[in-house]
């Protein structure tokens, strides 16, 4: 009866973890396709244009994972 109860929690956290990677590859990918280092734009040259698109990019990438794993 406890592994049952336990089975919705391991499941939980597996796909937590699953679309936590899926994103940080996704983000990886964008700052690769980018001709300009997104990390270095956004915390040193505080580029707030390019801070709103990559919000919108982990916004939609985190909607797309959501709904594939749901």
């Amino acid at each position: 009866m406890d592994a049952l109860a336990l089975r919705p929690v391991i499941a939980a956290v597996v796909y937590s973890v699953l679309g936590i990677v899926v994103f940080g590859v996704a983000f990886k990918v964008v700052d690769a396709l980018t001709p300009y280092h997104l990390w270095h734009q956004l915390v040193e040259e505080k580029n707030v244009a390019l801070a709103i698109v990559v919000a919108s990019m982990a916004l939609s990438i985190a909607v797309i994972i959501a709904a594939s794993i749901l």
